[in-house]
Order: C-alpha cells, then sequence, then structure tokens
C-alpha cells in the first residue's frame, strides 16, 4: 500500500533521529563505548586494577608516578588507580543489568502471554502473584536476600531478574488481550492453528515493540540496583570491583579527595542516562500515539 513504511524506511527514520539529535547521538556513543570497555576491560587495562600501592594513595587526577605511569581519574584510599577500577566495573555492571533484564523477560514474557491468553485461573493466579511481588518494597526485599544468602553475582543478577518481571507481565497481557480478538488472530484460529502458533506467529511479534522500550528502561533500573546493593555491600564479592562500593568507599573522602566519589558517580549518572535517553526516543518512535 502507498505510504505504508518498509522494515527499511523505518530504519532509515530511526537513524536519521539518531544522527540529528546531539543528545542522542552523544548517548548512543557513550552507551557503544561502556558495551565495549565492558567487553574488553582485561585488554585495555594493563597490570592487576586491584592491586594496592599506600605509597600513591589519594593522589589526585592527572598524576603520574616515578616510572611516568598515568593516573587520569587520580587513586583512591589504597593507592589503586580508579580509572582501572571504573573501566573493569563496567562489565560486572552491564553483566548483571543484561543478564537481570533476560530474565525479567523470560518470566514477564511469558507470564503475560499465558495469562492473557488463557483468561481463567491460571491468569488469575498469575495476576495474583504479580500483585503480591508489588505490594513489598523490592530494594528491601533484594536487601534482605542477599543479606542471608551473601553477595555473589549469580544472586543479585537473580534478585534484580525475579524482581522486575511484573511490568512485562502486566503490559504483555494488557495487550494479548486486546490483539486475541483482532481479525487476523480469528482468522487463523478458524483456520485450526494451534494456540502455539497464534502466540508464536501472531501475538508475540506485536508484543515485541512494547518489550524493546521496557527493556531500555528496565536496564538503566537494574544497573541502579547492582550499584545499590553494591554500595550497602550486598552487591557483587569485594573481589569484584564495582561502581557502587567505590561510590560508597569514596563517600568519607568528599572533603578531602573528592575524585574518589565524583568518578565513579558519574559513571553510574552517564550510562543509566544515555539509557534512558535511548529508551524515552524509541518510546516515541515505536508508540504511534506519541508522532501524533
Amino acid at each position: 500500500m502507498a505510504g505504508e513504511r518498509t522494515p527499511i524506511s523505518r530504519m532509515k527514520a530511526i537513524l536519521h533521529g539518531v544522527v540529528t539529535s546531539p543528545w542522542l547521538l552523544a548517548s548512543v556513543a557513550l552507551l557503544c563505548l561502556v558495551v565495549i570497555t565492558a567487553a574488553f576491560a582485561d585488554s585495555l587495562i594493563v597490570g592487576d586494577p586491584a592491586k594496592q600501592n599506600l605509597l600513591l594513595r589519594l593522589k589526585p587526577p592527572g598524576f603520574r608516578d616515578r616510572t611516568g605511569a598515568a593516573f587520569p581519574f587520580g587513586t583512591d584510599q589504597l593507592g589503586r588507580s580508579i580509572f582501572k577500577l571504573i573501566v573493569a566495573g563496567a562489565k560486572p555492571a552491564l553483566l548483571v543489568g543484561l543478564g537481570a533484564v533476560s530474565v525479567s523477560v523470560l518470566l514477564g514474557v511469558t507470564a503475560g502471554l499465558i495469562a492473557g491468553y488463557s483468561e481463567g485461573p491460571l491468569s488469575d493466579a498469575l495476576m495474583r502473584a504479580a500483585d503480591l511481588q508489588l505490594s513489598f518494597p523490592f530494594f528491601l526485599l533484594a536487601i534482605t536476600v542477599a543479606g542471608i544468602l551473601g553477595p555473589s553475582l549469580p544472586l543479585v543478577l537473580l534478585i534484580i531478574g525475579i524482581g522486575n518481571w511484573v511490568p512485562y507481565a502486566r503490559v504483555v497481557r494488557a495487550e494479548v488481550l486486546e490483539l486475541k480478538a483482532r481479525e487476523f488472530v480469528e482468522a487463523s484460529r478458524a483456520m485450526g492453528a494451534r494456540d502455539a502458533y497464534i502466540l508464536g506467529r501472531h501475538i508475540f511479534p506485536n508484543n515485541l515493540p512494547s518489550v524493546t522500550v521496557l527493556v531500555s528502561f528496565n536496564l538503566a533500573s537494574a544497573i541502579i540496583t547492582e550499584s545499590g546493593l553494591s554500595f550497602v555491600g550486598l552487591g557483587v564479592p569485594g573481589s569484584v570491583p564495582s561502581w557502587g562500593r567505590m561510590l560508597s568507599e569514596g563517600r568519607d573522602y568528599v572533603a578531602t579527595a573528592w575524585w574518589l566519589p565524583v568518578f565513579p558517580g558519574l559513571a553510574i549518572f552517564l550510562t543509566v542516562l544515555a539509557i534512558n535517553l535511548i529508551g524515552d526516543y524509541l518510546r516515541e518512535v515505536i508508540d504511534p500515539r506519541l508522532r501524533a
């Protein structure tokens, strides 16, 4: 049909929107930098980022030692390079974020598809389970579980993933309830298609835009939650560099060594801001009501 946009034309429109917006272009570039840093952190860092040298403690940004080694972000109270710790901390932040989002999507989308399509006792049970989870303060629950079982990377990933499935389930269920009454679904059902085929071929693909937007915002939330748990000592293990733990350790040196909390705080802030700006743009592109 004339005027109907093809996937290629839609992609061109999205790329044009990214290129013509300085803030959005900067967000994409920053997020790509964080992803590359996390993926190649071991190759980018020379030496052990956790290596201590008390002779170099609390050196300001731009400091160079007698060997000529540079410390662009300065050193912390144990003489460790803050730059190296931030580079190393990008990996667990993104690993937990992406892993937790994957768990949330798997649980939430599956629950939403079942609850919306079945509309029976199982649907009611799933929605009551969602309401029950929403009745508990999530961060308090996460602290309790992590405090009992002890900090570990897989545990933090699972806690955040299981704690964020409800938005996906609610959004997907609402869309399934609307989609299954459409003519193309009724026609497929009249032709003898099985429920699994209808869900996989017709209903689930139409949920992808909304799920994509939720993923973008949920990723930012997961990174903040991981940093918060690490801030209180219940996130990733102490042997793993973490932006949240760096922020916690540096808060006692705000007056004497401002760079200790500032740089890890900026790493969290800029990463989350970039993800949120990209997510907001995707929401505007995907939702036709916002383009009207």
